[in-house]
């Protein structure tokens, strides 16, 4: 087989082919059926760790919450929070909501046009900018995400690992032969929707593929999952994690976590790490004395929830206790907060504290409050 990239028929075939396949086959999505760059910014932020059938609804929210980026600038991190809450991966929405400020304060409200302008902006790179200035503007940059790598490394034989620079050099250089320029917003999102529904990581469709018949891989291997070249998954840790549901009266005690760093900004029951030795009362009573300098003992264990993040994984348990003396401060959060349980709901959550808030609320362990600390109920 002749290298699809030293042929210069083969590649105007393989442009015409995808994007005919595309235009017939294309999801729709709203944001797909706008030219607001807004739009196109948010969804392509939203994009970085979420699948497009899992996106919809937390798009059309948070564009009716915040329907333009003055709109998005003028809110509270809390409020950005709270409407992107269920997404994960909460950074993308405080650089969001930076670059938002940006684009409003100093930008006069205008959306960099150009690569260059979009990378400068917090939570944009490589991929974000090419996507947005392509979608957009019109501007001829290839993407490269875990889609497009995938149809590159396959459809090329391309067999060294992607993270490699030398291997995503390459990969970066078949973007830009490829690209069907005057056409790079199409060509970009028909590459991405390629690898998301026809060359899948496993059990691709070949024999549906609109560009199979110059792909290597489907003539040359016995199994095309073979591609991309993927690196031995290292285990990920696990740690047992102690969640104070901690009553003073009829309120419970929240934190919010500081603002940089993982699920910054959200609020939770607070708590902490396990450490080898103690038990999770243990752990809990000296983890809100060194977070927020403050006494409590322990009532009840009420349930526990294991959550995935990126790189490790928890158990959080949650604990009833009962609040006993001393002033909360921030020592080891960003502020806290004496709410009424109803009010749980006005606060940005994790998922892991949204599933005890959930458990508490259901018949049968409706969290009883009273002076002098938590009753389960019956």
């Amino acid at each position: 087989m002749k290298k699809l990239l030293d042929d210069s028929a083969a590649i105007g075939e393989f442009r015409t082919h995808l994007l005919s396949w595309y235009r017939d086959h294309k999801r729709q999505t709203s944001w797909r059926d706008s030219s607001d760059p807004y739009h196109i910014w948010i969804s392509e932020i939203m994009l970085q760790q979420t699948r497009v059938d899992q996106m919809g609804g937390y798009f059309e929210r948070f564009i009716t919450a915040f329907p333009t980026v003055e709109a998005l600038a003028g809110a509270s991190g809390d409020e950005v929070l709270k409407v992107w809450e269920g997404l994960g991966y909460y950074a993308r929405a405080r650089n969001l909501h930076k670059a938002a400020k940006r684009i409003a304060f100093e930008l006069e409200g205008q959306i960099p046009n150009t690569y260059d302008g979009l990378i400068d902006l917090p939570g944009v790179g490589e991929y974000t900018a090419a996507a947005v200035s392509s979608i957009a503007f019109d501007c001829d940059h290839p993407v490269l995400d875990g889609n497009v790598i995938r149809v590159l490394c396959r459809h090329l034989r391309i067999e060294g690992d992607p993270r490699r620079a030398q291997i995503k050099a390459e990969l970066i250089a078949a973007g830009e032969a490829l690209l069907a320029r005057g056409q790079a917003g199409d060509f970009n999102q028909a590459m991405m929707e390629l690898g998301a529904r026809i060359c899948t990581p496993r059990k691709p469709l070949c024999e549906t593929c609109p560009v199979g018949a110059t792909c290597r891989a489907r003539a040359e291997l016995d199994d095309p999952t073979a591609l991309p070249y993927k690196a031995p998954k290292k285990k990920k840790p696990h740690y047992q994690v102690a969640a104070g549901v901690i009553s003073k009266g009829s309120q419970l005690l929240i934190a919010q976590r500081p603002a940089e760093g993982m699920l910054g900004g959200l609020w939770e029951f607070p708590g902490g790490k396990q450490e080898e030795g103690e038990t999770l009362e243990e752990c809990l009573v000296r983890e809100i004395h060194e977070e927020l300098g403050i006494e409590i003992e322990t009532v009840a264990r009420l349930t526990s929830v294991d959550h995935a993040f990126s790189h490790f994984s928890i158990t959080l348990h949650a604990i009833a206790a009962r609040y006993i003396s001393g002033e909360p401060q921030t020592l080891g959060c960003a502020d806290w907060k004496w709410i009424a349980p109803e009010e749980l709901d006005e606060f940005a959550l994790p998922r892991a504290d949204r599933l005890i808030v959930e458990f508490l609320r259901r018949d049968g362990h409706q969290m009883q409050l009273f002076d002098g600390g938590v009753d389960r109920g019956k």
